[in-house]
């Protein structure tokens, strides 16, 4: 039950207490109808304890040429935009958890969908609200809502530096980060923007031309990801924060650090090699020609002497 559902029950509940206070005597088959729902109120406040997670709720509006106004929008630019977005989180919130394949259906892709709840006030836009069925529960970490604040975080690093694109890439699956490239590439090809507002943050797009540069900084050509393996030794793993310290071997005195792919389970299992040799395989990303973000694709194969 979230917050809302239980202030209408209590609003309820502290109504029939009122009017039972003031039902005369010979209202009885009034008076318990309300006692017998005053019941039932009390048994669903026992037995649906308050979700301490909301859903995830956002609003993404647009302006530029498909909007008019505040009046209304181009519906086949709205649809096709609303589609493409919504398709962007599904496939960064399947990818939370596991790795993707390059192709194929979303695993699960029913647990990750979001319902335009409304449309955004000011101007012309929506507001989507994550759907969660019967079968889940908000005392769960939401990946509807960690892929909302991930995809904010990606468009609001293509405004930013380099630095902090390639570590926003770095997290993201290949796949998810091309549905987000899919979506700037709707508004460029309509001549629109966006702004996109969760939680208490917002990235907004001013004009076409920042669209068009984002694109650009998304790019293959411009972020690179690249399999690569490193000889060396680990120096310290963070579990919790799936973090890893590694000293390549050679006469470089630089430590990598780096991020642990989510496909990987035991990772208390690496601070039981410390400083041991070992060839380990990571995924590079650059940002045009800056330093890399490494992410540790598998556990390597330790040498059993050790």
């Amino acid at each position: 039950m979230n917050q809302q559902d239980r202030l209408h029950l209590l609003a309820e509940q502290t109504f029939l207490r009122e009017q039972l206070a003031e039902l005369p005597s010979s209202a009885k088959l009034t008076r318990m109808s309300d006692e017998a729902r005053l019941k039932a109120i009390q048994i669903q406040l026992e037995q649906n304890p308050v979700d301490e997670q909301e859903l995830a709720r956002t609003r993404l509006t647009f302006s530029g040429r498909p909007v008019i106004g505040s009046h209304g929008i181009i519906a086949e630019f709205g649809m096709k935009a609303v589609n493409s977005f919504t398709e962007a989180i599904t496939t960064v919130a399947a990818s939370i958890f596991s790795p993707l394949a390059q192709s194929g259906p979303i695993p699960n892709r029913e647990n990750y969908q979001l319902l335009i709840t409304n449309t955004a006030l000011g101007s012309f836009g929506f507001e989507l609200e994550e759907y969660r069925g019967v079968q889940s529960s908000l005392e769960e970490i939401s990946p509807v809502a960690l892929a909302l604040e991930q995809t904010q975080a990606i468009l609001l690093a293509t405004l930013g530096s380099d630095e902090d694109l390639a570590d926003s890439a770095s997290e993201t699956d290949p796949r998810a980060l091309e549905k987000i490239r899919s979506f700037l590439q709707v508004l460029a090809d309509n001549e629109a923007v966006c702004t996109l507002q969760y939680q208490n943050r917002s990235v907004r797009f001013s004009d076409v031309g920042q669209i068009k540069s984002s694109l650009v900084r998304l790019s293959r050509d411009n972020l690179q990801e690249k399999e690569e393996t490193l000889q060396g030794e680990f120096q310290g793993i963070l579990p919790k924060a799936r973090t890893f310290e590694f000293k390549p071997s050679g006469l470089s005195s630089e430590i990598v650090k780096g991020k642990i792919s989510k496909a990987i389970q035991d990772v208390d299992s690496l601070n039981r090699h410390l400083n041991q040799a070992v060839a380990i395989k990571v995924m590079a990303t650059r940002v045009a020609n800056g330093k890399p973000r490494y992410l540790l694709l598998e556990l390597p194969v330790w040498d059993d002497t050790h």
